[in-house]
């Protein structure tokens, strides 16, 4: 690989780990704008491993509303890490690990629900930068109280 290409590569990780974190920010601020920029539109949707319904091509309209069901919780941390990536040409994926933590208070008590596992992200290049337009979900852990989830409408 030459150095010019060397270069690109690393410039081109580093943009795509941006978007990633970039999800994450939006998700946990409540920064729909910013969501919203970060994907095509449609977009592939696989977060099966969640909720079985949620695996088909989607617009980022219906994406943006079952995201703000996240809103029901007080406040969450999505926190990513293990980036991995592929890149060829103008499309690429990034596998990254998740580790997401959902609070909420319930009559007067405190609940937390947390999530493992890892997001699939692929990506393509377009004139404004890398864009979303696949998008995964593989649950490989759950912990603290389930039901927070059916409580913020999410399952």
């Amino acid at each position: 690989m030459s150095d010019a290409n060397a270069l690109q590569e690393l410039i081109d990780r580093a943009a795509i780990s941006d978007m990633v974190h970039a999800y994450a920010t939006a998700v946990d601020t409540r920064d729909w704008e910013l969501f919203r920029s970060l994907f095509v539109d449609p977009l592939l949707l696989d977060f099966s491993s969640f909720h079985p319904s949620l695996k088909r091509e989607i617009t980022v309209d219906e994406l943006l509303e079952i995201t703000k069901k996240i809103s029901a919780f007080d406040s969450t941390q999505h926190l990513s890490g293990n980036h991995r990536h592929t890149i060829e040409g103008d499309r690429a994926t990034c596998v990254s690990y998740l580790h997401a933590g959902h609070f909420m208070t319930r009559d007067g008590v405190k609940y937390e629900g947390f999530l493992c596992g890892y997001y699939t992200y692929g990506f393509q290049r377009r004139a404004d930068g890398w864009k979303i337009d696949r998008y995964g979900l593989t649950v490989t852990a759950e912990y603290g109280e389930p039901r927070v989830f059916e409580w913020a409408g999410l399952r």
